[in-house]
C-alpha cells in the first residue's frame, strides 16, 4: 500500500472515528445515567484511553503496519486473538456504518419530509465507496473535512456555553455560573451504581480512536507522524468531549435535559443563533458520513489483513492502481448497503421493529473493546521480544506493565456493570454470542491444522 497519510490526516481520522452522532444526539443518554458526574466518567475513561493509545503507539513506533493491532495480537498472543480482533473490528464498523446510513435518511427528513428514507443513504454509500477506491489520500482528505466540521461545531458550542456561564451572553447579561453541577440532586445524582453503569456508554463513545493503528501502514514518515498523532489526538478528544459535556451540564439542569431535545441545538439557540436546528442537523449528517467513511476504511483494511495472513481468500489482497484494496472496500460497502435496504424494507414488513437498530448498534460495544484488550496484553509481550529496542525507545508506555494491568481491570469492571445493568445486558450478550461464534469458526478451521502441522 502507499504511504499517503500525514499526521493531519491521521489525527482527523481518529477524531472522526471517535466523535460521532453519539455525542451530538446522544449526550442526553449518558447524562441521564449519572447526572453531572458524567464529567468524571469521561475524564476517567479518557485517562485509560490515553494509556491504551500509548501502548499502541509504543508498538507502532517499531512496527508501523496496516491492521496493526490484529497483527500484534497474532504475533504476541495467539493467532486466534488476531483473528477475533480483526473480525470484531469488521463487525463493529459494519454495524456502525449501517446505522449511520439509516440515520442519514432520518436526518434528511428534517428538510424534505417526503423524501424516501433510503435514498440519501444509497447516494451516500456509493459516494463514500468511490472516494475510498480513488486513493487513500482521497479518503484522508474527505475524513479530514468531515471531522473538521464536527470539531468546529464543538468548539463553537463550548465558546457559546462559556459565554453563557461566565458573561451571561444570551441570558440577559446574567451569568449562569456552574451551580447546576450540584444543585439538582448533587454531583453524583444517581450514586455509585449510576456512575458505574454509565461507564460502558462513555467508553463506547470513545471507540474508534484506535483507527490510528490501522492508518499506520499508510502514514508518511511513520515514526514522528505516529508520535504526534497519538499525543495530539487523545488530548483533543478529551477537550472536546469533556468541554462539551461540561457546558451542557453547567448551562442546563441535568434532570431537565430529556425535555429539551438536542442540548447542542438549545445552546446555540440560547445565544441567539436562530438557525441552530438546521445547523446541528447538517453537522450530524456530516458526523454520520464521517462514521461510515471511517468504517469503510477500517473494516476494509482488516479484511486485507486477514487475507494477507491467509485467513480469507487471497484475492482480497489485490490492490487497484491507486494502491487501495479494491475487493475489501467494495465488500464493506455492500455490507453497509444492507442497512440501506433494511431501511427501505423494514417499515413495510415489520413496522414496529425500529428499536432493533438501537440494539444492533449498541451490540458493537463489546467487539469494539476487543482491540483495546489485545493492545494492552500484546504490549507486555512486545516489550520482552523487543527488549533490545526498549532502552532507546522515545515513546514508551508510561508505568508499564502496571498501567496495562490497571487499564485491563478497568475495562473488565465496565463489562461486569454492563452485565448487571438491565438496559445494557442484551447488547453485551449479543457481543458475547458473536465472539463465541467467531471463536468456534476459528477452531473448526484451524484446530486440526495446528494439532497436525503436516496435515
Amino acid at each position: 500500500m502507499q504511504r499517503k497519510l500525514s499526521a493531519r490526516h491521521m489525527q482527523m481520522i481518529a477524531l472522526g472515528g471517535t466523535i460521532g452522532v453519539g455525542l451530538f444526539m446522544g449526550a442526553n443518554s449518558t447524562i441521564k445515567w449519572t447526572g453531572p458526574s458524567v464529567l468524571l466518567a469521561y475524564i476517567l475513561a479518557g485517562m485509560f484511553l490515553y494509556l491504551i493509545m500509548r501502548a499502541l503507539g509504543e508498538m507502532l513506533y517499531v512496527d508501523p503496519t496496516t491492521g496493526s493491532f490484529a497483527k500484534f495480537a497474532t504475533e504476541y498472543m495467539h493467532p486466534i486473538f488476531g483473528y477475533l480482533t480483526a473480525w470484531s473490528n469488521i463487525f463493529q464498523f459494519l454495524v456502525v456504518g449501517m446505522s449511520e446510513m439509516i440515520a442519514i435518511g432520518q436526518y434528511f427528513e428534517f428538510w424534505w419530509p417526503n423524501l424516501p428514507a433510503w435514498l440519501p443513504g444509497l447516494i451516500a454509500i456509493i459516494t463514500l465507496v468511490l472516494a475510498n477506491l480513488i486513493s487513500v489520500k482521497m479518503f484522508g482528505e474527505l475524513e479530514f473535512w468531515f471531522a473538521l466540521v464536527k470539531v468546529v461545531t464543538i468548539v463553537l458550542m463550548i465558546i457559546a456555553g462559556l459565554g453563557l456561564i461566565i458573561f451571561g451572553i444570551g441570558n440577559g447579561g446574567h451569568p449562569i455560573g456552574i451551580s447546576n453541577l450540584w444543585t439538582h440532586g448533587g454531583f453524583f445524582a444517581h450514586g455509585a451504581s449510576g456512575f458505574l453503569f454509565a461507564l460502558s456508554i462513555v467508553l463506547g463513545s470513545y471507540q474508534g480512536v484506535e483507527l490510528l493503528g490501522i492508518t499506520a501502514g499508510e502514514a508518511e514518515d511513520p515514526q514522528p507522524t505516529i508520535v504526534k498523532a497519538v499525543k495530539d489526538t487523545v488530548g483533543r478528544i478529551l477537550i472536546f468531549y469533556v468541554g462539551a459535556i461540561f457546558v451542557i451540564v453547567a448551562v442546563y439542569p441535568w434532570d431537565q435535559l430529556s425535555n429539551l431535545g438536542s442540548p447542542f441545538v438549545q445552546t446555540f439557540a440560547k445565544v441567539g443563533i436562530t438557525f441552530a436546528a438546521g445547523l446541528v442537523n447538517f453537522v450530524v449528517i456530516t458526523a454520520a458520513l464521517s462514521g461510515a467513511n471511517s468504517g469503510i476504511y477500517s473494516a476494509s483494511r482488516m479484511i486485507y489483513t486477514l487475507a494477507d495472513s491467509k485467513q480469507l481468500p487471497r484475492f482480497f489482497t489485490k490492490l487497484n492502481r491507486h494502491g487501495v484494496p479494491f475487493y475489501p472496500v467494495v465488500t464493506v460497502g455492500a455490507g453497509i448497503l444492507l442497512g440501506v435496504i433494511l431501511n427501505a424494507l423494514l417499515p413495510i414488513i415489520a413496522p414496529s421493529a425500529g428499536n432493533v437498530f438501537v440494539l444492533v448498534y449498541s451490540s458493537s460495544v463489546l467487539p469494539g473493546m476487543v482491540p483495546w484488550f489485545v493492545i494492552l496484553v500484546s504490549e507486555t509481550r512486545f516489550r520482552k521480544v523487543h527488549a533490545d529496542k526498549m532502552a532507546a525507545h522515545p515513546f514508551k508506555m508510561p508505568f508499564a506493565p502496571y498501567s496495562n494491568y490497571l487499564t485491563l481491570a478497568f475495562l473488565a469492571l465496565t463489562l461486569v456493570f454492563m452485565a448487571l445493568n438491565p438496559e445494557t445486558r442484551v447488547s453485551l450478550l449479543v457481543g458475547v454470542i458473536y465472539l463465541g461464534i467467531m471463536t468456534a469458526i476459528y477452531f473448526r478451521r484451524h484446530h486440526n491444522r495446528e494439532a497436525f502441522p503436516g496435515k
